[in-house]
Formats: structure tokens, sequence, C-alpha cells
């Protein structure tokens, strides 16, 4: 198919179905975490229950990613596609049945599963029908769409919570990913031609051998993750930080996410604009200062007033720089490997997955033993490793596209 250069509604239309079924995964996450306290004492279970929920959604994110990508290349995008948004519909409505604590984290772990149908399916149709520009463009709006679940979801999660049981905001979400079922039915092109031959294993696994094999890829397939850990971080602490231990109501926790979503959604707005006026991967070197400025102010806040709101201004500044990284950084990820795009983002999926639920449990360790410092001084280190890894791969990515050298598959040592 001819790739879409021109953003119309016509050609928008399948993102927009797309980013409200991932608004509906996300808020499955965003929407429950002020009422996890609730949830756990419902159960009878302690308080560390509540982050490892998070944790158990971002395995369900990465179980199965590397099986949807290939199965897509074999039956096509939209069969794999709307059966995972219509299995997503079902693991919400099955918590009306969940009676223990146990019962709640295996369905977080299923109704995670719907990360992987959005990153190694959904994503990967994105890159393949539009422009390198335009899937830029297209990526960073819906971004924006998709980042309005942490803006909103904790203040509504918050507000139903108080008036109506907590299962309804698990029928309520199933309730958007039925709307966008529709909406993909209706407008999601099939970007690969369907072959009849049953799914070789075989040659899954030299795929993905061969994509975990480039060092390139792997480098730049980290940068993300750890760009994005210190908010996945916050995302997942906040309600130990801000409710268990600093005493704040439910619907104050909700305005406290504000800032932070405001900030990542106008660096998204910015690279939107920008991007046909910057060399792509410019915005990436220039995130790298508010960026830093948010680890100072951590360390600076935690050091000397052990205050929750400076931590909520250092993360509302690293997540601006976030937003002004993180589309471009997801293309220039992509297209560090020539196999399919389907195999390569649902490698980058499990990645995300994998080191977002690591980071989490890791900085469960580091505020329990050292609270709000501990906090900080984690962040300051993926940081740390962020800026090291970035520096070559943006320069790699920036100097593939003078030369006309993209998704060049080369496999050799990480560092």
């Amino acid at each position: 198919m001819q790739k879409i250069s021109t953003l119309t509604r016509n050609t928008l239309m399948f993102p927009l179905a797309l980013v409200l079924f991932e608004f509906s995964v996300y808020i499955a996450n965003d929407m429950i975490q002020p009422g996890m306290l609730t949830v756990t004492r419902e159960f009878g279970a302690s308080a560390a229950w509540m982050a490892s929920a998070m944790t158990a959604f971002l395995v369900g994110g990465a179980i199965f990613q590397w099986l949807f990508g290939p199965l897509s290349d074999r039956i096509g995008r939209r069969p794999v596609m709307l059966g995972g948004t219509i299995f997503f519909i079902l693991a919400c409505l099955a918590t009306l049945f969940s009676q223990s604590i146990e019962s709640f984290i295996v369905l977080r772990v299923l109704q995670g599963m719907g990360l992987c149908f959005i990153s190694s399916v959904g994503y990967a149709v994105v890159q393949e029908a539009f422009e390198e520009k335009a899937a830029i463009r297209v990526t960073a709006l819906m971004a924006n769409v998709a980042l309005i679940a942490p803006l909103i979801g904790p203040v509504a999660g918050a507000f139903m919570i108080e008036v109506l049981p907590w299962r309804m905001v698990f029928v309520f979400i199933a309730a958007i990913a039925f709307i966008a079922l529709i909406g993909l039915a209706r407008h999601m092109p099939e970007t690969v031609k369907q072959r009849k031959e049953k799914l070789p294993l075989m040659q899954i696994w030299h795929d993905y051998r061969a994509v975990v094999g480039n060092r390139h890829f792997l480098k730049a397939a980290m940068c993300m993750p750890l760009l994005a850990i210190p908010l996945i971080g916050w995302i997942a602490m906040s309600p130990e930080i801000l409710v268990a231990d600093g005493h704040l109501s439910v619907i104050e926790y909700g305005y406290w996410q504000i800032p932070v979503f405001a900030c990542l959604i106008a660096g998204n707005l910015v690279l939107a604009r920008q991007v046909d006026r910057w060399r792509l991967g410019s915005s990436i070197k220039l995130a790298m200062y508010p960026i830093a400025v948010g680890i100072l102010i951590m360390l600076l806040g935690a050091t000397f007033l052990d205050k929750p709101y400076f931590l909520v201004a250092a993360i509302s500044v690293i997540a601006f720089g976030e937003g002004l990284s993180a589309a471009v950084m997801i293309r220039f990820t992509l297209t560090e490997s020539a196999v399919s795009k389907a195999t390569v983002a649902a490698t980058m999926g499990m990645i995300n997955m994998t080191l977002y639920g690591v980071g989490i449990e890791l900085y469960q360790v580091f505020y329990l033993y050292s609270g709000m410092l501990g906090f900080a001084l984690f962040s300051l280190a993926v940081i740390a490793l962020y800026w090291y890894l970035s520096r070559s791969v943006v320069e790699r990515a920036m100097l593939a596209r003078v030369t006309g050298r993209e998704e060049k598959d080369d496999s050799g040592p990480l560092i």
C-alpha cells in the first residue's frame, strides 16, 4: 500500500480509534490507582500490593509481546488487533467477579496484555501506513491523547470511587474500549498480506535473534524505558507517597498528578509543532536540559526539604523533556532493524515492560529504606544511564538520515 504523507480527517480516523483503545488500556491502570487503598482494604491485603498491582499490569504487557507481532505478520494486523481489543474488554468485565487480592492481580496481568496489542501491532501499523515525518507527527499527537489518561485518570477515578463501587471503574473502561473496537473495525488498514502457512516458530526465533543481536537496536530500545522510568516509578509509588504516607485524600492525590502530565503533553505538543522545522534528533538533545534540571530539583528537594511537592515539580520538568524525546526515539529504535516492524515493535515492548517492572520494584526498595532521597538517587542513576546510551543512538540515527542508511542490521557487542 502507498504510504500516507498528508494528514486529513479520513487518514486520522484509524489513529484516533487506536489511541482510544490505548487510552482505555492506560486508564485501566490510572483510574484504579487512587482506589488501590480501597481495594487492598476490601481484600484484607497489605499496602505493599498497591505498587505490585501496577507491576502485574506491566508483566501482562510483556509476556506475549513476542507472539502477537509475528502472528500479525502471518494472519494480518487487523484480526490480531481486533481480537486483542475484545480480550481486553472481557478481562475488564471479569473484575466484577474478583473476590480476592490474588484473583485481582491475575486479572491485572490479563488486562495488561492490552499493552501487547498496542505496541506490537497498533504502532507497527502506524509506522507502516505513514511516511516518516507523518508517522512521527501522528505518534506525537496520539501520545497527547493517550496522555490524557494519566492526566484525568486519577482525578476521574478518585471521584468515581467516592460515589460508586471500585469495580464500576472497570465497567466504564470496558465501555470505552468497546467504542474503540467499533472504530478499529471500520477504519484500521491492513498493511500486510495474509499468509496461510502455519506460524513458523523457528523463523520467529531467527527473527528475534536477529533483532536482539543488533547492538544498535538494543541500545536504542533501552533508551525509551530508561527515560520513562522516573515517571513510571512516580505513577506506581505516588499512592503510597501521597495517600498512605502523605495523608492526602484520593481527590487531592488526583490533583497532584495534573502538573506532571500537563508538562508531558506540553512536550509532545512542542515536538508535534516543530518536527518539520527541527532536524530529527535535535529535540532529544534539547530535552536533556529540562531533564537535568528536574533531577537537580529532585535531589535538592529530597535532601533539604523532604516534601512531596518538590518531587512533583521535578517529575513534571522531567516529563516535559520526555515529551520532547519519546516519539522521535521510538522512530529511531524501530528503524534500527530491517526485520518486520511488528517483530521489532514486539521486542521493544518486551524490553519496555521488563525494565518498567524492574524499575518499579527497585523504586519500592529505595523508597522503603531511604524515602524521597532514595527515590531521587535511583532516578539520577537511571537518567545517567539513559544519557550515556542515548548520545551514540541519536548521533547514529541522525547520521543515517543524512547518508540514507536507515534500518541496517548490525550485530555486535552492546558496548
